[in-house]
């Protein structure tokens, strides 16, 4: 990560770029940052299982539930920063529009709604 620590230090300081942003550059893949939250996100949800998640949520005690949400409310708003950041704000919001149709149609599908 010392890389994208050179370049918060030069944008903080307000020198040139272009020396941080080249070092970033030759970074393969894998060392980059975007590359780890995207494997992360890719691992966090392997063996999702919304039967599981359904009876968590018809079994939880009501603190329990609000414990959830306070630490869940903020995560949809960092995924669209990050795609917004990543992609733009226009594929941003196609791929979350498209995953909410899709979402919508499985539940749907499932007996769900």
């Amino acid at each position: 990560m010392r890389p994208y620590v050179n370049y918060a230090i030069a944008t903080m300081q307000g020198i040139d770029l272009r020396p941080a942003k080249q070092e970033i550059a030759a970074l393969p893949l894998e060392e980059r940052y975007v590359w780890r939250v995207a494997y992360a996100l890719k691992w966090v949800f392997a063996d999702l299982e919304t039967l599981n998640v359904e009876v968590d949520r018809d079994t939880l005690l009501p603190e329990d539930g609000q414990r959830l949400i306070e630490l869940l409310k903020h995560r949809p708003l960092q995924f669209c920063l990050f795609f917004t950041a990543l992609f733009g704000e226009k594929q941003m919001e196609a791929l979350m529009v498209s995953a909410m149709r899709s979402a919508r149609a499985v539940a749907a599908q499932a007996g769900r709604r």
